[in-house]
């Protein structure tokens, strides 16, 4: 008797949450696969359902959720089509969260404080999730809160080439706004040519978010173009005050480049009116209309993610995207 066997390769599917659909879409045409059809409503009160339309048993799933306001919802849906992957039985569940929610949250400064990255971390694994691929945490150290592989890739490639593309990397420097990505601002030079290293030395306030003294520049910026680097734009205020340090230092054109473009209130106006020759930030959250302003460049995280993903799924190497140096 012969036995009749079932076609048992693994497949690739993509799930995408509602946040950023335009993300999705851009993964799925890089993939060649298309965004597995959901129902997706939220009740009343404010509870979420999700089901998917198609069979997942066995697949390689992939879920894709970006996470702009309200951040809450959108990861507890994440959380939730998560869940009704496993409960579907998915071979194989991936995170994409190219914008790690709590991020910032990732170490108690005082007493009596959460550490609000490691419970993301928690939840997703709780939920079902076996591996996260993410784009630039805000510190490295986040992927060991995640029991499970981690891809944590970089927007530098993208940025960087973008910067080589369209400046002379005669005058550059690479400026750190801080201390803290002085490592960072070390490998945005080496992809620059070996361009020159300044930071900004500044004083924060504990007690108070989003406010930032920014002090002097150490470093020579005299006449030359600024590179200003960081991970993430939120209100704008400690970028837009680094700008005004480097123009009162002698800089020439300060450009901008971070990967997170989160832009709340009122980051448009303050960088629109900064000074900032260009301001580039990658898709990782949706950019509304009402946060463009003229000086924005956003270029498509798609490419990178879409890469992630085919390396994850057919088993290759992902620090091979970043000729070994990830």
């Amino acid at each position: 008797m012969t036995a009749s066997w079932i076609d048992n390769q693994k497949n690739l599917m993509l799930f995408a949450g509602r946040a950023h659909p335009e993300l999705a879409e851009q993964v799925a045409k890089e993939l060649d696969v298309h965004v597995t059809p959901q129902t997706a409503r939220d009740f009343a009160n404010g509870e979420i359902f999700v089901r998917f339309e198609e069979s997942v048993r066995g697949s390689d799933a992939f879920v894709l959720q970006s996470f702009p306001a309200p951040l809450n919802q959108w990861l507890m849906e994440q959380l939730i089509m998560i869940d009704a992957l496993k409960r579907g039985s998915a071979k194989r569940i991936t995170a994409v969260l190219p914008f790690y929610p709590y991020a910032r949250q990732d170490k108690k400064h005082r007493g009596r404080e959460p550490i609000s990255a490691r419970l993301v971390a928690d939840l997703l694994k709780t939920a079902g999730a076996d591996r996260i691929i993410t784009v630039d945490l805000h510190t490295d150290q986040i992927q060991g809160f995640f029991d499970g592989p981690v891809d944590h890739m970089h927007a530098l490639i993208q940025l960087s080439e973008y910067v080589r593309n369209n400046y002379s990397l005669e005058h550059i420097t690479v400026v750190s706004p801080d201390a803290g990505r002085v490592k960072v601002a070390e490998k945005w030079a080496d992809s620059l040519g070996g361009s020159p290293l300044a930071f900004i030395h500044k004083t924060r306030d504990p007690l108070v978010p989003n406010q930032i003294v920014a002090n002097r520049v150490v470093g020579d910026v005299d006449g030359r173009t600024c590179i200003l680097i960081d991970d993430m734009i939120d209100t704008g205020g400690t970028i837009a005050g680094a700008v005004k340090v480097l123009k009162e230092a002698g800089a020439g054109d300060v450009v901008i480049a971070a990967t997170h473009g989160v832009l709340s209130d009122p980051a448009a106006e303050r960088l629109a009116n900064s000074g900032a020759k260009e301001v580039v930030v990658t898709n990782t959250l949706p950019i509304s209309e009402e946060k463009k302003f003229p000086q924005l460049t956003v270029l498509s995280i798609a490419p990178l993610l879409a890469r992630t993903i085919r390396e994850v799924f057919e088993n290759g190497s992902v620090t091979g995207l970043f000729n070994g140096n990830a």
